[in-house]
């Protein structure tokens, strides 16, 4: 449910290293809690972005919620299958349902995010 790996904050959102690049989406707690996926706002290609900042928006039948950028960086890739599948978020988080790529600018961030075994400590002791 929390693949080994990636990265994860405690907003709900995954990173995934690819060399000095990391895919961004929102983790399988997140998705669940949302409900269906019905709509997602993602930057545009060349945006720069700080760690923790708002980079989107996910809407679901429950709720809207903002996307937190785990890195500092400039987004490269946005994964444009979600205009038309938002549902993808829901079905495969990890997968297709990747939102954003991030070229990273500091990759010593990294050490403020949690391993697969602090995030799902951490989601245990926030009673979830």
């Amino acid at each position: 449910m929390y693949p080994e790996g990636l990265h994860y904050t405690k907003e709900h959102e995954w990173i995934k290293l690819e060399g000095d690049r990391g895919r961004v989406g929102i983790t399988h707690f997140a998705q669940s809690q949302l409900g269906d996926v019905v709509f997602v706002e993602l930057p545009k290609v060349g945006k720069p972005l700080r760690q923790m900042e708002a980079f989107g928006v996910v809407e679901s039948v429950k709720a809207v919620s903002d996307l937190f950028c785990p890195v500092t960086g400039q987004v490269v890739e946005t994964n444009s299958t979600l205009e038309s599948k938002p549902e993808q978020i829901n079905s495969d988080p990890y997968g297709k349902g990747w939102m954003i790529v991030v070229k990273i600018a500091e990759p010593k961030e990294l050490r403020n995010l949690m391993t697969a075994e602090k995030y799902k400590a951490y989601l245990a002791a926030e009673g979830h």
